[in-house]
């Protein structure tokens, strides 16, 4: 299968359930392109509300729809849909508990030469820290469609964080192994333990296959699922493993990084290290650019396993 973009797979979920379920309505901030949901206006106009670039009326607009029975998926910009919608993803969607599933794409770094105006590195701990509000990072389209199979049924509010360019697989359409909101191990391992979650997971696994070649053994967990927090499965790896290191296209703080070493502190105290987005504005270049800078690449989390475990 020829790799594509998350987003475009959460709109092809979308349009193969608003056939059957005339409730479900898509909702833009001028970014209907962005969000690859063009294919999903076209065939479905009456299911679709153009907002305009007002990010705060989206999310208010999404929840009152939900309110009245639609099941509504706001789609904007991860920067903005966390940062200038805040307060709405807080009060009108978590705390109201509407059925809405908020799907913040071009997530991390995908913005590119945009910079830090376009760049989502604070999502995941501002939005962990809604009651009320999951949060979700998928790693691939199979894993995408797996999560959206879930959420396009279920009645509780979300916050999806996808990319913005094709991304290659980490699994197979044949081979995506999926329990909602339960962590996947890729690999099992005895000296490290690799928690990764979104487009790190597939660099943490090609760090894992260098390990394996100098003879240190890794696990590699896929931690799609950041709220709730898949705890057993992080005691399961880091017990058995002597360091961890946790894998983000985030700040360092408040993370995955953050919640992984309050997890193993807390249950199984071992030493953890966090590869992150730096604390301060990112250099400007593609997403692959950008990860290469900062080791956030097989070769560079391979080095940094290698460097904890000396």
């Amino acid at each position: 299968m020829t790799n594509i973009a998350n987003k475009q797979m959460i709109c092809e979920v979308l349009m193969e359930r608003a056939k059957e379920d005339r409730d479900i309505v898509v909702l833009c901030s001028d970014s209907r392109g962005s969000a690859s949901a063009t294919p999903f206006v076209k065939a479905f106009p009456e299911q679709f509300v153009e907002v305009g670039i007002a990010e705060q009326d989206l999310v208010g607009i999404a929840a009152g729809m939900a309110r009245c029975g639609k099941r509504t998926f706001p789609m904007s910009p991860a920067c903005f849909i966390t940062a200038r919608s805040y307060e709405q993803c807080k009060v009108d969607v978590a705390y109201s508990h509407t059925n809405v599933k908020l799907i913040g794409i071009s997530g991390g770094v995908s913005y590119g030469a945009l910079g830090m105006s376009h760049h989502s590195a604070q999502d995941i701990a501002a939005m962990c820290s809604i009651p009320g509000m999951r949060v979700y990072l998928p790693s691939d389209c199979h894993q995408t469609r797996k999560l959206m199979e879930v959420l396009v049924r279920d009645n509780e509010p979300a916050y999806i964080r996808v990319g913005r360019n094709a991304v290659p697989e980490v699994y197979t359409e044949d081979d995506c192994p999926f329990v909602m909101d339960k962590a996947t191990q890729l690999c099992e391992g005895s000296d490290i333990a690799l928690i990764a979650c979104g487009e790190m997971v597939l660099p943490a696994r090609q760090a894992a296959e260098i390990l394996r070649s100098k003879g240190i053994s890794a696990s590699v967990l896929d931690m799609y699922c950041l709220k709730p927090l898949d705890t057993e499965s992080i005691v399961k790896v880091a017990s058995k493993a002597k360091a961890v290191i946790s894998i983000e296209e985030h700040s360092p703080f408040g993370g995955l990084g953050s919640m992984v070493a309050q997890v193993v502190g807390e249950k199984c105290p071992r030493k953890v290290v966090t590869m992150s987005l730096p604390d301060a504005p990112v250099i400007t270049g593609t997403s692959g650019e950008v990860f290469n800078y900062y080791g956030l690449t097989g070769e560079g989390i391979a080095k940094k396993a290698e460097e904890v475990l000396a």
